[in-house]
């Protein structure tokens, strides 16, 4: 009878790590959504109306960024967002140069209230073109 509750127990937090393992890592703000490049691309390939959002600094933007990218460095968010990207229901694709600015960003958006946010990481991980 001990060892059917110990093999349950050991079930138990294998099937719970097993879930936890599982699950994406989404970040801390509900309704964060992380993409690939490929889905980016995608995207901008198929839909009309959206924005890709370069949150690099001007240089950076300046030796290479997405076609039709409009640039809002990260450090800018919450003071200019709003002025930028008026409509909070805009869908929204988010790129920095590695993707860890575009995931700060990003939940800061979210967390202003921007419900089409997407992260795509960094343009490191961009094979398509850029402008120069």
């Amino acid at each position: 009878m001990k060892n059917i509750r110990i093999l349950s127990i050991v079930m138990i937090i294998f099937v719970a790590f097993f879930i936890s393992a599982c699950s994406s890592d989404n970040g801390d703000v509900e309704g964060y959504n992380k993409i690939t490049a490929e889905e980016a691309k995608g995207i901008i390939d198929t839909e009309d109306n959206i924005i890709i959002l370069d949150v690099r600094t001007q240089e950076e933007f300046d030796e290479g960024h997405i076609e039709n990218a409009v640039l809002l460095p990260n450090t800018e968010i919450s003071q200019r967002i709003e002025e930028v990207i008026p409509d909070k229901d805009s869908k929204i694709l988010v790129y920095c140069r590695s993707g860890n600015r575009s995931k700060s960003a990003s939940m800061e958006m979210i967390e202003m209230g921007y419900m089409n946010v997407y992260d795509f990481g960094g343009i490191i991980d961009w094979d398509y073109d850029i402008v120069k």
